[in-house]
C-alpha cells in the first residue's frame, strides 16, 4: 500500500522537474554558466540547448537506474528478486517505496540543478544564496534514504534469519 504513495510523489516529481527545466529553460541566456563567477576567473559557458539536453539526459538516466529495480520486481522478471521480496511480504511494499521516493528525490534534485543554474544566470532576480536551505536539503535527504535502504536491507536479513531457525 504504501509503495502507492511512493509512486505518487516520484510522478509529482517528475512534473515538478520538467516545470523547472521549462520554465527556467525559457529565463536562461543563450550562453549558460554553471558556477558563479569569481573574481578575474574565465567562466566555461554551454549554450542552452546544450544544457537542457543535457538535464534531460541525466534525467533519462537517473530515472532509468531507480526504476528498473522495481520494475523487474513488480513485473516478475527478475526471479531472484521475486524470490527475495514474494508478493505478500512487508518488506516488498516497503522496497518498493523506497525505491520510487528515491526516484522521486533524484527527480527534485535534477529540479534544484536547473534551479540553482538559473539562479547563477539570472543574478538580478534571485540570488543563489537566498535559498541554500534548498540546496543543502537534497545531499540530506539522499543520505536519509540510503540510511533507509541500509535499515530495510537489515530487517529483511533479520526476517530471513527468523524464517531459516
Amino acid at each position: 500500500m504504501y509503495y502507492r504513495f511512493g509512486k505518487a510523489f516520484y510522478f509529482l516529481s517528475i512534473l515538478f522537474f520538467l516545470f523547472f527545466l521549462l520554465y527556467f529553460y525559457s529565463a536562461l541566456p543563450e550562453q549558460v554558466s554553471l558556477r558563479p563567477q569569481a573574481e578575474g576567473e574565465e567562466l566555461l559557458r554551454w549554450e542552452k540547448g546544450n544544457f537542457f539536453y543535457g538535464m534531460i539526459a541525466l534525467f533519462v538516466l537517473f530515472n532509468a537506474i531507480a526504476l528498473l529495480p522495481p520494475k523487474m520486481l513488480e513485473t516478475k522478471a527478475s526471479v531472484k528478486l521475486h524470490r527475495i521480496f514474494p508478493k505478500g511480504d512487508p518488506f516488498r511494499d516497503y522496497i518498493l517505496t523506497w525505491f520510487y521516493s528515491f526516484g522521486g528525490i533524484l527527480n527534485l534534485s535534477l529540479g534544484m540543478m536547473v534551479f540553482y543554474t538559473h539562479s547563477i544566470n539570472n543574478q538580478q532576480e534571485i540570488g543563489a544564496d537566498q535559498f541554500s536551505f534548498f540546496f543543502y536539503l537534497i545531499p540530506t535527504l539522499l543520505a536519509l534514504w540510503v540510511l533507509a535502504l541500509f535499515l530495510l536491507f537489515v530487517g529483511k536479513t533479520k526476517q530471513l534469519q527468523n524464517q531459516s531457525e
